[in-house]
Formats: C-alpha cells, structure tokens, sequence
C-alpha cells in the first residue's frame, strides 16, 4: 500500500485541488453545489476552517483553508465532506459501471477521485499568489472571458471587501506570470 506524505503543520494554511472520479463535469449542478455548501457547513460546525479562497470549475475545485492553532487534520474534513456529497447526491450520480472492486473496498462513490493535492502556504507571496491562481482558474480553462463573470468563486467576496477591482484578471487575453 502506498503511504502518502501530507504536510502537518498546525494552524497553516493549505492550497488544495481536489477533482471528480474520471473528470465529471458535475460539480456546478445545483444539486452537488448545494449538496458541497451543506457538507461544508457541517464539517465547519464540527472541525473549524476558514475558506481564504474557493472556485469551483466543472470537475475540479481549489481552494485555501487556514486551520485553527494545534490543528493539521485537513484529510478528515476532506474525507467528511466527500462523504457529505456522495451521500446527498447518491441517488441522481451514482455510476454502478464505475464502482470497482477497489472504490467498493474503500468505500469510494463515483463522484470524486479517490485523493486530492494539497500544497502547504509557506508565506505571504505565496498565498497571494495561490488565490490569485483560484481566481484566474476559470479564464485560464475557457469557462469565463473574465474572472468577474464566474460566479462559483470567491473572487466576488473578496472585490466587496476591497481586496481586488472588478476587473482585476482582465480577459483571457492578458497574461497573468505563473498562470500558464
């Protein structure tokens, strides 16, 4: 068995990608946006985080979470929120043709891949950086000509409170360093 190393230090904050099983493009559906909104606000009532930065694109998401002081446990509350959604949403995406004998021993839906990326915040120019790539994401892929015109990220939330002009990322067209 494969054993992973995860970064572990306590109260940081984590840049993470996590992707659908086989790439579905599912994840702007009303019913999983709803059913991730739940998920979330559940494991947040059990094992606080703070979303610095979220977008949602079809089959993938990143985001930036900072974890309280004495707390690295990210991997549970991923885990709780996956369940959350395959839960919720087993009825209308559920791809018996997909489950393996593997994701059937491990419990896994056909909705997300089986783990996500996660990469450590080291300072300041690299959050900035990491949420800036959140907000670009969706002009990057094709599904926005602009970063306001994607509603499914907190690039809106963060224009209302001052942290970027509405037209911050321009068009496809600009070119944004790193973001190749």
């Amino acid at each position: 068995m494969s054993r992973y190393r995860r970064a572990t230090q306590t109260g940081s904050s984590y840049f993470f990608t996590v992707v659908t099983h086989r790439r579905q493009p599912i994840l702007c559906d009303d019913m999983v946006r709803t059913a991730l909104r739940d998920a979330i606000a559940t494991v947040r009532a059990a094992r606080p985080f703070q979303i610095d930065a979220w977008v949602l694109m079809p089959d993938h998401l990143h985001c930036i979470w900072t974890l309280p002081e004495g707390d690295a446990d990210f991997s549970v509350r991923w885990m709780m929120i996956k369940r959350g959604v395959s839960i919720a949403c087993r009825a209308a995406y559920r791809r018996d043709d997909w489950i393996t004998a593997s994701r059937e021993k491990h419990r896994e839906s056909s909705i997300w891949q089986r783990r996500f990326w996660e990469h450590h915040i080291r300072n300041e120019d690299d959050f900035e950086r990491h949420v800036d790539y959140i907000h670009y994401n969706p002009v990057k892929h094709g599904y926005a000509e602009s970063v306001a015109d994607w509603p499914y990220s907190t690039f809106h939330r963060h224009v209302r409170n001052g942290l970027y002009p509405h037209d911050w990322g321009g068009s496809k067209g600009l070119a944004i360093v790193g973001f190749d």
